[in-house]
């Protein structure tokens, strides 16, 4: 279990990284948003990893209440690039 945790960390941080790259070579906000959301819900997935690792309930909780507020900023901020439209 612990190997497969390892690895699930491994591919979320490459994920990560190709995400920042593509975040600086985009060209429109719509994009660094979604890929900023990419990131931040893959660094929230590495924390819940970790938190499984050490066996922590206080991480997976303070992922969970973090995820949420990640989907609430993606709604917000998809209000913003739209300008209120629906």
């Amino acid at each position: 279990m612990t190997v497969a945790i390892w690895i699930a960390i491994a591919i979320l941080s490459a994920g990560i990284l190709l995400g920042l790259y593509r975040i600086v070579t985009a060209t429109d906000g719509a994009s660094r948003a979604v890929v900023g959301d990419l990131v931040y819900f893959s660094a929230i997935g590495i924390m819940v990893l970790l938190g499984m690792l050490v066996r922590s309930a206080v991480v997976v909780d303070a992922a969970l209440i973090a995820s949420v507020l990640g989907i609430v900023a993606t709604i917000a901020l998809a209000r913003i690039l739209t300008r209120g439209e629906r």
